[in-house]
């Protein structure tokens, strides 16, 4: 949900539910961008070796 811009069905009213928001979007953000190097390192890195680029 707050990966893809909709965010929350309801207003946030107390400060303890927009902090919390806060941070749940900024791991959020941090999570599928590791998860997603992670997923695709290997296959930058076939791409690396089909162009020879160690050297």
């Amino acid at each position: 949900m707050i990966l893809t811009g909709m965010g929350p069905v309801n207003p946030m009213e107390t400060d303890a539910a927009k902090l919390f928001a806060s941070f749940y979007s900024i791991y959020s953000g941090v999570a599928f961008l590791s998860i997603s190097v992670v997923f695709l390192a290997p296959l930058a890195h076939r791409i690396l070796h089909l162009f020879h680029a160690e050297k």
